[in-house]
């Protein structure tokens, strides 16, 4: 088996973190497998390279040891783009102009939209566009995302569709949870949604150890990864992690870091201790 902790530096780890990434890191050692490290930077407005530095820091520091290289994504676009240009190819893509105040005057127009984890979807405005109206826009460079069409991705894909948590058991993929995710955003050439899948893929990773706030996402990729031809992996899907007022820890709410907790003196096997994992991993 293969597992991965595949963070973003946009920021700093904190105890959340630090669990997502010892439980990835447990699982290997107990299966005698490998573990990756990715790092998954590719925005280049909230990504830094002195923060993927830290993060090495910081899981040296918990005993964490994986396989280099490590894998940037901001090195590997590539293969997002042929990815795309794949679902593309199926027909399964097409062009989003809307600004984030276009969708949401769209949504206040029909008085209401369905929510999914990343809030009101998609209300479906640039694919009901004229294929005319389409080729114009695209002729002069109207900036644009790209988005999944939902429904024809689900009529290739069949019923039976499913994805399995170890936590949860045998999951009906349900991606309209997400309705029409864009797939590859105007600004960086891709999105999270589809580099996760493909990176995965391309690791052989057979294990996802992530919090349980991207249960809904495993809905979508799923769909991807079987759009793709990639293989299924298991999904191990943790409780997140809260301060003492019951708040998800979050690098927005400046939850404390590994950092300042190694600075202040805090042993690494007293934090493992403390977020429930023997300092050898024996168990």
């Amino acid at each position: 088996m293969t597992s991965r902790f595949a963070p973003s530096p946009t920021g700093q780890l904190h105890k959340g973190h630090a669990f997502s990434a010892l439980t990835a890191f447990a699982l290997a050692r107990r299966s005698g497998g490998r573990f990756l490290l990715r790092i998954e930077d590719i925005d280049p407005t909230r990504c830094t390279r002195e923060n993927a530095e830290q993060i090495f820091e910081d899981l040296a520091w918990l005993g964490i040891e994986w396989e280099t290289p490590v894998r940037f994504q901001s090195e590997h676009r590539a293969d997002f783009a042929a990815a795309a240009d794949r679902l593309a190819a199926r027909g399964l893509l097409y062009p989003c102009f809307c600004t984030r105040s276009d969708i949401q005057r769209e949504i206040e127009r029909a008085g209401h939209a369905p929510h999914g984890s990343e809030g009101p979807l998609y209300p479906g405005t640039c694919r009901r566009l004229s294929g005319d109206e389409r080729a114009a826009r695209l002729a002069a460079g109207t900036p644009h995302a790209l988005r999944l069409d939902l429904e024809k991705a689900l009529s290739l894909a069949g019923p039976g569709l499913t994805w399995t948590d170890t936590h949860q058991g045998v999951q009906p993929a349900r991606p309209g949870l997400l309705g029409d995710a864009v797939l590859v955003r105007k600004d960086i050439g891709t999105s999270y949604h589809l580099a996760v899948v493909v990176d995965d893929g391309l690791q052989g990773i057979t294990d996802i150890v992530r919090g349980v706030d991207l249960f809904e996402a495993t809905h979508l990729h799923r769909l991807l990864q079987e759009m793709l031809g990639l293989p299924v992996p298991l999904y191990h899907h943790h409780g997140l992690l809260t301060d003492a007022s019951g708040n998800r820890l979050a690098k927005r709410d400046r939850a404390v870091t590994l950092k300042s907790l190694r600075e202040s003196g805090v042993r690494a096997r007293d934090l493992k201790k403390e977020l429930g994992f023997p300092e050898d991993f024996a168990v």
